[in-house]
């Protein structure tokens, strides 16, 4: 029997109680003769589940006005039902209202309906291995229901897990949609298949399985057991379009883009004045009362901003005090510091306080430029760095901060090079668990201290007119500031503990990523150098091109249409042209991505035109119009962000620009590249790690076959072609060759026999015999793809080879296909996350001997993917460039040897 999680995410489906609610609750009114009986029964039940669950995280989510995607799909979606009663429509807006006083999170997205909203954020909370519970009446919703999923019928009072789903409709959640596919939904008028019913519906899916296997299977329909099963294939064969627009229409979305993630979903203090004003209005006495006497109105855990223990925090704003908190700082054994600025562009920020903390609960904010009308006096900004430079500059000093690589790019601008980072919660909490939630402070406080901080919208506003830092009266800014450096430092005391008994996570925290912090500021903070001219003519080329392609395409579909339009060319592409449909999309609807288009392109010209069109487009946008902007006014150079606690790997990725997505494979790709390039006296040195996570899997695995190969330097697709065909290495073909290395890399990922086959272009069973060939060649393999599917499951993780860990909520997902993808990423996860430790300890090895003996000739400008990127003196290139590959082949020792390949340019692309 399902029990109700612990402390679970709470998703009420506002829309399905308001309807229960009207239909259920007698006919109330208030003095005025408003209609009451709605409102009343949706906060009795919103105030009786708080009240039993006490939830940290909530929100009560309700269908927007208007039209939604399924209306463009289907005219007649909801045909059946007549409008919404006069009575019931004046109820919404009371409601929201008294929802909002009580401090709980509402949500509303134009063009979805509720079950939409809530069916992404509950899967990104169990993605993100949150329990959650979805308060609803709708039978719909059992789609949505996992291991961390649960459904509950507060006004019956029945919970269901993925066990109660199987039990109470005769299927698992994952066939929900299949089963209202087939037998329709009349209260949503979706229309199923004629003559299907439960019973029907049942036998076909419990039998043959979901929509694709009983259209794949027509034949063994007529052997089941159920009324009319000698004519429903025929009937089922008539009905396939109708079964697909049903399971479509059927199908919750669980991508809606929002504004909120799960983990910001915390309950705020009620508004008991709002309160009191709206339940006298209409004539809720017995809450009324209870606001009035100050009776609890939400018994939320997360009712308050800080928890109850008093702060003692101070506006720092004369000589003696900065003194004086000098001196504890001198004393400190830790500090915790924070910078307010102007900007989040680091390049751009100018600071206008800082924050420090050395014990918990008592914090100091400096303010040195609030410049809004009647500002009280404030200490002289350069005269106060230039009393704490000595201190922030200290090596034994030791400091924490929350995200402090930005704290140290803002104090370059000024000078002042921080030392002494000792730790950065940020990177404490994704290195203890980094897919268990956003890293960002507000996040982690919820997550680790249960409060709620005061967030920057609250004391800046928001949109056009939010207020700059330097522009929020002090009193406000003050305490926003010390509540920073405070939390920051109570943070750290709850999250080192978790992190210093395991010594794999410690080294990969204290030896890796804290260290790297200064690296990769550094590298910002010196920017590359871009040819914008270059760039502005190939963004004209593109145009062109561009142009030209899409005059093409509309003359080989015979008519107009917009290209950037899925819906239109799901019609041009499978409907007018006729072409197959390769692959669906979760709704049952032809994909029209990427791969698709891939796999039709070779063998029709109009995909092959759109696959360019896309490709052009999107370099276009996101560099070639872009970079030019994004050019410093100060340093005439391009400065990207780096960040260490996205990826769940442990791989950099970053923004503003992204480096890691500029295509090299394709030739406007590579020309963008050429505009990153080496100032005059200069050469650009990059060096690649050379099949990196190979290797890696050769260590891991431990197999002979592919130790022994990398060993004697051989050309490791060639020896794996020679092992799986049985040819000498000499006489393997180039198709060998190529179909070796999809091999190889397709492991890497999980590459079934079927995603083998369709890269290859052969039959399946073919490309199923050249794996169960290379598994034969290289038992090693095999053997750590089953160990490390059975570490994941028993433990929950799996690790890189220095003790980084990746955890894997869906690993003992009841959804196989959640589950199997789990399970391709604890296979892939150890190799990616190793290559990630690699390549940070490469750029820590380098920049130590830069730092050294190079600083003069050499600078690292940046990071993408296994390769590093140099600036360097031209006289002494060709020795530094030597050097650099010795450093980054002996960073780390694996059991087969790492291989670095240095190439020298006069830009990127040359020196790739």
């Amino acid at each position: 029997m399902a029990k109700l999680p612990d402390n679970p995410l709470i998703l009420v489906d506002g829309s399905s109680y308001l309807f229960r609610a009207f239909h259920a609750m007698p006919n109330l009114t208030n003095d005025e003769g408003e209609h009451t009986g709605a409102i009343y029964g949706v906060i009795n039940m919103l105030r009786s589940m708080i009240k039993q669950i006490n939830p940290t995280h909530i929100a009560v989510v309700f269908d927007a006005k208007g039209k939604t995607f399924r209306d463009e799909i289907y005219a007649d979606y909801k045909a059946n039902r007549p409008p919404m009663p006069d009575d019931l429509r004046e109820q919404i807006a009371p409601l929201h209202q008294i929802i909002e006083a009580l401090g709980l999170p509402i949500i509303v997205e134009e063009g979805v309906e509720a079950d939409d909203v809530i069916g992404t954020l509950s899967r990104q909370a169990s993605e993100a291995g949150i329990a959650t519970l979805i308060s609803t009446g709708d039978k719909d919703m059992a789609q949505l229901v996992d291991d961390h999923v649960t459904l509950i019928n507060t006004m019956t009072n029945t919970l269901l897990d993925p066990e109660g789903v199987k039990e109470k409709f005769g299927v698992p959640p994952e066939l929900i949609i299949d089963f209202l596919a087939l037998k329709g939904d009349k209260s949503d008028n979706i229309p199923g298949v004629p003559g299907v019913g439960d019973k029907s519906a049942l036998a076909m899916l419990q039998n043959l399985g979901g929509l694709d296997e009983i259209f794949g299977n027509l034949d063994k329909i007529e052997s089941l057991s159920f009324r009319g099963a000698k004519t429903m294939a025929a009937k089922m064969q008539e009905y396939e379009e109708q079964a697909r627009l049903s399971y479509e229409l059927a199908t919750i979305k669980t991508d809606v883009t929002l504004h909120v993630a799960p983990q910001e979903l915390v309950p705020s203090t009620a508004d008991t004045k709002k309160l009191a004003e709206l339940y006298r209005r209409y004539n809720f006495k017995r809450w009324l009362e209870e606001v009035e006497s100050q009776g609890p109105v939400t018994d939320t855990a997360a009712s308050s901003s800080q928890d109850s223990v008093d702060t003692n925090y101070q506006t720092v704003l004369s000589k003696s005090d900065l003194q004086s908190w000098i001196e504890k700082l001198k004393q400190a054994p830790l500090v915790a510091l924070d910078t307010e600025t102007t900007s989040l562009n680091y390049m751009e920020a100018e600071l206008v306080g800082l924050s420090f903390a050395v014990s918990p609960y008592e914090a100091a904010y400096v303010p040195v430029a609030h410049d809004y009308p009647d500002a009280p006096e404030q200490l002289e900004r350069n005269w106060v760095l230039q009393q704490l430079k000595p201190l922030l500059e200290d090596p034994s000093l030791l400091k924490v901060g929350q995200h402090l690589k930005y704290d140290k790019n803002v104090l370059a601008n000024y000078d002042i090079s921080l030392k002494g980072i000792a730790f950065d919660t940020m990177l404490e909490s994704y290195v203890h668990n980094s897919v268990a939630g956003r890293h960002d402070m507000d996040s982690l406080a919820e997550r680790y201290l249960g409060i709620q901080t005061t967030k920057f919208e609250e004391i800046a506003g928001k949109g056009a007119k939010q207020l700059t830092f330097n522009q929020i009266p002090l009193e406000h800014a003050a305490h926003y500031a010390a509540e920073d450096a405070d939390v920051t430092l109570r943070l750290h005391q709850m999250l080192w503990p978790k992190i210093e008994p395991h010594t794999g996570l410690k080294h990969i925290l204290k030896d890796i990523e804290v260290p790297l912090i200064s690296v990769l500021s550094d590298m910002e903070y010196t920017g590359v150098l871009i040819d914008s001219q270059q760039l502005k003519e190939q963004s004209q080329h593109l145009a062109t091109r561009i142009m030209e392609l899409e005059k093409e395409v509309h003359e080989l579909a015979g008519e107009e249409f917009n290209l950037g339009s899925t819906k239109q060319l799901q019609t041009i592409l499978f409907e007018k042209m006729q072409l197959p449909v390769v692959k669906k999309t979760p709704k049952g609807a032809p994909s029209t991505s990427e791969d698709v288009l891939q796999t039709l392109a070779m063998d029709y010209p109009l995909p092959k035109l759109l696959m360019e069109y896309r490709g052009l487009s999107k370099l276009k946008n996101t560099y070639t119009d872009k970079l030019p902007k994004m050019i410093n006014h100060r340093t005439g150079r391009v400065h990207t962000s780096y960040h260490q606690a996205v990826a769940a790997t442990g791989r950099l990725s970053s923004t503003d620009p992204n480096l890691q997505n500029i295509p090299i494979r394709t030739e406007q790709g590579r020309k963008v590249r050429k505009a990153f390039v080496a100032p005059k006296g200069c050469k650009i040195v990059a060096a690649d790690y050379s099949q990196i996570e190979l290797r890696i899997m050769a260590h891991l695995s431990g197999d002979k076959g592919l130790l022994n190969a990398f060993a004697k330097g051989l050309d490791i697709h060639k020896a794996t072609a020679a092992e799986v065909f049985n040819v000498p290495l000499d006489d393997v073909t180039s198709e060998q060759r190529r179909n070796a290395k999809a091999i190889n890399f397709g492991l890497i990922y999980g590459m079934s026999a079927f995603g083998l086959s369709q890269q290859l272009s052969i039959p399946r069973h073919e490309a199923q015999a050249y794996m169960d060939l290379y598994f034969e060649r290289y038992p090693g393999v095999l053997r750590y793809m089953h160990d490390t599917r059975e570490q994941a499951k028993s433990q929950g993780y799996v690790s890189t080879v220095f003790g980084r860990r990746l955890y894997l909520p869906e690993i003992k997902s009841s959804n196989g296909a959640r589950r199997k993808g789990a399970e391709r990423a604890a296979i892939n996860a150890p190799m990616q996350g190793t290559a990630a430790d690699i390549i940070k300890k490469a750029m820590l090895t380098v920049s130590d001997w830069i730092k050294k003996d190079a600083s003069q000739d050499v600078k690292m400008i940046m990071q993408v993917h296994d390769e590093l990127i140099f600036e360097i003196k031209e006289q002494n290139v060709e020795a530094h460039r030597q050097r650099i590959v010795e450093l980054m082949e002996k960073a780390s020792t694996l059991d087969v040897p790492l291989l670095v390949e240095a190439g020298i340019g006069d830009n990127w692309d040359q020196a790739h």
